[in-house]
This record gives structure tokens, sequence and C-alpha cells, in this order.
């Protein structure tokens, strides 16, 4: 029960409830991470280029 209940907030958390914080901005702690993943693999292919 408390591990159910534990795992619907996890979600609600990451997914639905927005953050204020530095690395969020106004997003979802979940947006934040794919755009911080899309944004490492510019990152990459940009460097590779140079």
């Amino acid at each position: 029960m408390i591990q159910s209940n534990l795992n619907e907030w996890l979600i609600h958390y990451k997914t639905e409830h927005t953050h204020q914080g530095k690395q969020c901005n106004k997003k979802t702690p979940i947006e934040a991470w794919f755009d911080g993943k899309a944004i490492a693999i510019w990152k990459e292919k940009v460097i590779a280029r140079i």
C-alpha cells in the first residue's frame, strides 16, 4: 500500500509537477532531463565538427 502510494506520487512529481529551480525553469523534472539530454547531444555533435 505504501509503496503504491509512493510510486503514484513520484510519477506525479516527476511528470506533472513543475519546478522553479535553476535547471527546471518551470518545467517538470522529466522535461528538464530530456531537454538537458538534447542539449548534451547537440553539443557533442557541434564539438565533433570543429
